[in-house]
Order: C-alpha cells, then structure tokens, then sequence
C-alpha cells in the first residue's frame, strides 16, 4: 500500500454559506466510506494561515503570510493509504465533488522509519 496526500489550497471552497451543511455532510460521507474501505489515515480542514507560524532553523518565527515565494496554502488535506495512483486519483475525485473544489495529489516518499 502507497500513502497519498490529497488536498486542496485555501480559499478554493467557494459556495453559498447556506450550502455549508451539505457540503460537510458531503465531505464526511467520503472519509467514513474511505473510513470503511480501510484506506483512510488522517485528514482535516485547517485554519487560514494568517494564524500559522513559520519557524527557521535557527527558531526564528514568522507569519506565513509574508513568506517569500510562497502565495498558496493548504486548506484541507486527507490521507489515504490505497494500493495504487489510480486508486488515489479515485478518492481524490470523491473528495472533489463532495468539497466542491480541485483537489492535489501527491505521493508520500517511502520511509521504512515511519
């Protein structure tokens, strides 16, 4: 089994707020059918990065809103733990439809560590 990070930037859920209960609904249908299927592994909605940090090597902090080079931050993000790219491209697609916005995927490096 291979790790996928599917996710989406801030800003890119754009709905009338009346639809936030469907679209919740929605988007937690999707992570209890991914939940049952077994691939699920973490996700969430993060807050605006306005209230992030960003912290230097040498522990220095930051507002990741000034960071250069850096104009897009995640919004939300699930994991999944699936058998193939396909697979998560499937899920990803899931994903999409219930939030109502394009979703990212990418593939976790292999790490025996972890």
């Amino acid at each position: 089994m291979t790790r996928y990070l599917i996710s989406f930037d801030e800003g890119t859920m754009v709905f009338p707020m009346a639809e936030l209960p469907a679209v919740t609904e929605a988007s937690q249908a999707v992570v209890r059918q991914a939940q049952a299927d077994g691939v699920w592994v973490f996700g969430g909605g993060l807050l605006e990065a306005a209230g992030g940090a960003v912290v230097d090597r040498d522990g220095t902090v930051h507002d990741p809103a000034v960071r250069p080079g850096k104009d897009t931050f995640i919004g939300g993000f699930s994991i999944v733990d699936v058998q193939s790219r396909d697979e998560a491209l499937t899920w990803a697609a899931r994903f999409a439809d219930a939030c109502r916005c394009a979703q990212e995927v990418r593939e976790f490096m292999d790490d025996p560590e972890s």
